[in-house]
């Protein structure tokens, strides 16, 4: 079943569509809840993680979805879920699967009464059926191959992967059973799970074949996660009564598009452009269907995953607000928003209300789980905010990314330890208001930084210059050897002869090492494990005088060193790295000396309780 086909061809096909994909299905409810038929509505694109998808399915399908069907066009963008544990995500589990594919099978040493390696071969390459070939159909390569062979069946040899996409089949209809009451839908949902893994176990049976996986077919691979739990999240709609349908972008990409690109390219955002809008014209063919999309969207120049990574499904969601020129990208987490610090280490930690593109960029980089930075460029451009919700707290306002640069974040009226959010949020869950500045008195406002974070696991590169080198050289040396490894630095600090670097320490060993006597011909080296940088990150902050002060005194009177200091060039950020050890102590004391709200005229001190 092609999702991404056009009205005509969905009618073709209709004699093997199922309740995920056409309301004329058998055991589909009447009257089913749809879209807002009001022209004037506009869309509002909700990106639901992995976790959320996995844990909270129900949850979104009876008490959030429907409370925006009536004034908005919902669009709903899924990750592949999460799994019972970690390991068992359905992501981590294809990984495994292909990286088990390029494991020789046993099956292939020719044993008495076992086929020969020949034979093993062409039963493979008859069993081999393309991921984007209809489910139930052959492609047309392995009915050629079994057909010139004379073969009118065959018998699956076994292969490493198989028990993990047995799992794979297992997770998703487990949680198929445990969410649908609907028998005919859990029917026609069972039967698709099983033909999506088939498909997958084809493909992977093709990919030992010829052991080699490019990165074209890790990038399919990983698809059939999205595919899998966008089903799911479609057919749990479909049983809560709202008319959803299963939308896959695997296919969006037209091939004729795709190969103006050659594999080597960077991709522009003139591409990202014309993804946006080839996405949401796929989008309203819908009508007023509540469209379930895959974060996935096909074979991308150069591989999805090297281009883009794991992220992709943010960046689709974002891509998808922006070409649908949606009111509003919601992105939907198990946290209630964005904090002045990490709530699980600060206990005084505050919900911020609205943030600023930079800041929320600058808290990304430095470890907070946000919206990468590239992602939220897509929508931000089009003036499209971003709102960061709870699927456990719906009613909650969230935090809200505003492309307003005028709209000051963090200026809060003195005194207002547990100041409520400055934009309104729903006043109660049929409502849904648009987003306003803050109206109280600017005269009676506080100025103080957005918020602390912290990112562990950090190492520290310090290169001495052994001064055979003239300073431009030296640090054309040190970056060269950087770029050619791949490095990627997060902190730097320079002088003519003397360089600190902080890195993150999930680096390669074998890498680091040929980094460190790369650097060791040009200077001195050491290094320094067990980091962690500690960022104070604010747009005010460019305006505050003494706020660097503020911060290190704060740092040295609990007794923390700090190995080096950094601030960005749009001085929105102070950064400094310290032991790792230190890490929770440092945040508490930044937190209360510089972001917790005191009343007028008391000066901020920091509690003995912290040393």
């Amino acid at each position: 079943m092609s999702a991404a086909s056009t009205p005509s061809s969905a009618s073709a096909s209709s004699s093997r569509s199922s309740s995920i994909s056409s309301s004329s299905a058998p055991g589909t409810p009447p009257n089913m809840h749809q879209n807002t038929i009001d022209p004037a509505a506009k869309w509002l694109v909700q990106k639901y993680g992995g976790t959320s998808v996995g844990k909270f399915a129900t949850k979104i399908a009876e008490d959030i979805i429907p409370e925006y069907l009536d004034q908005h066009k919902v669009a709903i963008v899924c990750s592949a879920r999460s799994g019972s544990t970690k390991a068992l995500g359905t992501t981590n589990l294809l990984l495994r699967a292909a990286g088990e594919a390029l494991k020789r099978s046993s099956s292939i040493s020719e044993t008495p009464g076992t086929m020969s390696p020949t034979n093993v071969l062409t039963t493979r390459l008859t069993q081999y059926q393309s991921p984007f070939t209809s489910p139930g159909k052959s492609s047309p390569k392995s009915e050629s191959i079994a057909l010139s062979l004379g073969m009118t069946s065959i018998t699956e040899a076994p292969a490493s992967f198989n028990a993990t996409v047995d799992v794979i089949r297992s997770e998703h209809v487990h949680a198929a059973r445990s969410c649908i009451r609907n028998a005919d839908i859990l029917k026609d949902l069972e039967a698709e799970i099983d033909r999506d893994c088939e498909s997958l176990r084809s493909f992977l049976f093709a990919t030992q074949i010829i052991d080699e996986i490019s990165p074209r077919s890790r990038d399919s691979i990983i698809g059939f996660g999205e595919r899998l739990g966008c089903k799911v999240m479609t057919a749990i709609l479909r049983d809560k009564n709202i008319d959803a349908e299963f939308v896959s972008l695997e296919n969006v990409i037209p091939i004729a598009e795709s190969e103006n690109f050659s594999d080597s390219d960077t991709l522009g955002q003139e591409f990202y452009d014309r993804v946006a809008e080839l996405v949401a014209e796929r989008i309203k063919q819908c009508g007023n269907r509540v469209p379930v999309v895959t974060g996935f969207f096909g074979p991308v120049p150069g591989s999805l995953l090297r281009q883009v990574g794991r992220g992709y499904t943010d960046l689709l969601a974002a891509l998808l607000a922006a070409g649908l020129g949606a009111s509003e990208l919601q992105i939907w987490k198990e946290v209630d928003g964005i904090f002045t610090a990490d709530p699980r280490k600060v206990p005084t930690a505050r919900l911020i209300p609205i943030i600023s593109p930079e800041e929320a960029a600058e808290l990304t980089y430095y470890g907070s789980e946000v919206v990468h930075p590239f992602t939220m460029d897509q929508v931000i451009r089009r003036r499209i905010p971003i709102r960061i919700k709870n699927v456990e707290n719906p009613t909650g306002g969230g935090t809200v990314i505003h492309p307003d640069h005028d709209v000051d974040a963090h200026a809060l009226p003195n005194g207002a330890d547990g100041f409520p959010p400055v934009i309104p949020t729903m006043s109660n869950s049929k409502a849904f208001l648009p987003l306003t500045s803050p109206t109280f008195d600017k005269h009676h406002q506080v100025r103080q930084p957005t918020a602390v974070t912290i990112k562990e696991h950090i190492i520290v590169l310090n290169v001495n210059s052994n001064r055979k080198n003239v300073s431009h050289g030296f640090l054309a040396s040190i970056f060269g050897t950087l770029d050619r490894y791949g490095v990627v630095v997060d902190l730097i600090s320079t002088s003519e002869v003397y360089v600190s670097m902080a890195i993150e320490e999930n680096l390669d060993k074998k890498v680091l090492d040929r980094v460190v006597r790369e650097l060791k011909k040009i200077g001195t080296v050491s290094v320094s494990r067990d980091m962690a940088i500690l960022s104070l990150v604010g747009k005010s902050m460019r305006n505050m005088i003494g706020i660097s002060g503020r911060m290190f005194t704060t740092l040295g009177q609990g007794n923390v060193n700090i190995e080096m200091i950094s601030q960005g060039a749009n001085e929105i950020n102070i950064s400094c790295v310290i032991d790792g050890r230190d890490a929770v102590k440092a945040l508490n004391l930044i937190h209360q000396s510089c972001l917790q709200i005191k009343p007028e005229g008391e000066r901020g001190r920091v509690g003995p309780w912290l040393f």
